[in-house]
């Protein structure tokens, strides 16, 4: 028991004392509704849901309650190509990341500007250096969107818009960074394992203090105290296993930081996961060998909802779990 407390304490004098696990997800309603047999972005404004299929023929946007049926519907006759994943804005507005490319065939992608009254204005995209297959978005507390991709290798790309939005556009994307995921063994998704390492949805807290990124079978939690999204993605985030979703896309953040999950399919459930932005918080150390905007994130924290120790935290604690061991062995020797 000593030598735990001595890991515990070299920890405190670390500063990174590892958080306390996150609960498991825990059901928050049913979709059962049949017009959303494709979830796949999802925002929360605390008291409603806003939800997207993949896909689809024109914009559509589900207004939800906390029970999962739908209120109303936002649409407009504008027609996607391939729609992914839902943010929304501090003043309201709805932004439907149109950026799936699984052939890697487009010339440009879009992001799908929605108003309040669900009027859309379109905004089309282009990366500097080929097609993408991109299925999450994340907006800063500034309204600048980040799009990272969907890598089988584990290592989405970060692109932004090198200027401002332009109508129709297309506007310039930029790469600003790249995010590693490692692989898990959580179960969960249509592709078996390489599904822990394919990004397919990103959310962001409503102040900007947290952001998050999803695979098919877990979320990654990262802590972002000044609304920096690239220095965000540079920390060590918390990993929040999201086991058994049958094509697990969607992921949003409720204001008070619970964070919310869901599926494909009818009739599959929302989940939530209580205190997941604070976690983060309690965690967000830079990731070791972080060199600023551009920089590559840390891999991907290691177990359910607690953070890496920094190299330097842990070579203290095996130094001091080999002190305290000896110190036994020496009291040991003398009886």
């Amino acid at each position: 028991m000593r030598w735990v407390l001595a890991v515990v304490f070299v920890a405190v004098l670390c500063g990174q004392v590892p958080a306390s696990a996150a609960e498991a997800p825990q059901p928050l309603c049913t979709v059962a509704d049949a017009r959303i047999g494709e979830l796949s972005g999802l925002v929360s404004d605390g008291s409603r849901l806003y939800a997207i299929n993949d896909g689809g023929s024109k914009v559509q946007v589900f207004v939800l309650g906390r029970d999962c049926k739908v209120q109303k519907v936002l649409t407009d006759r504008t027609d996607p190509f391939d729609v992914e994943d839902l943010a929304r804005t501090s003043d309201g507005r709805l932004w439907l990341s149109d950026t799936g490319d699984n052939q890697k065939g487009r010339l440009t992608v879009a992001l799908l500007e929605m108003n309040p009254q669900g009027k859309v204005t379109l905004h089309r995209l282009t990366y500097p250096d080929g097609q993408h297959d991109t299925e999450a978005l994340i907006m800063d507390k500034a309204g600048t969107p980040y799009l990272i991709t969907k890598d089988v290798l584990g290592e989405a790309r970060v692109y932004r818009p090198a200027g401002p939005l332009a109508s129709p556009g297309p506007t310039n994307l930029e790469q600003v960074g790249t995010v590693k995921i490692a692989t898990t063994d959580t179960q969960g998704g249509p592709v078996g394992s390489i599904g822990s390492v394919l990004v397919t949805g990103g959310a962001s807290m409503p102040d900007g203090s947290a952001v998050a990124l999803r695979t098919y079978t877990d979320a990654y939690v990262y802590a972002a105290p000044d609304g920096d999204v690239l220095a965000a993605l540079q920390r060590n985030p918390v990993r929040i296993p999201l086991p058994g979703e049958k094509q697990g896309e969607a992921i949003a953040f409720d204001p008070d930081g619970t964070l919310l999950s869901g599926s494909e399919g009818v009739g599959q459930p929302l989940r939530a996961v209580r205190g997941a932005a604070a976690l983060a918080a309690q965690s967000g150390a830079p990731a070791e060998g972080s060199t600023g905007t551009g920089a590559s994130s840390g891999p991907a924290g290691d177990g359910a909802g607690l953070p890496f120790l920094p190299a330097a935290g842990v070579t203290l604690a095996v130094v001091g779990i080999g002190w305290f061991g000896f110190s036994r062995l020496r009291r040991r020797s003398r009886r």
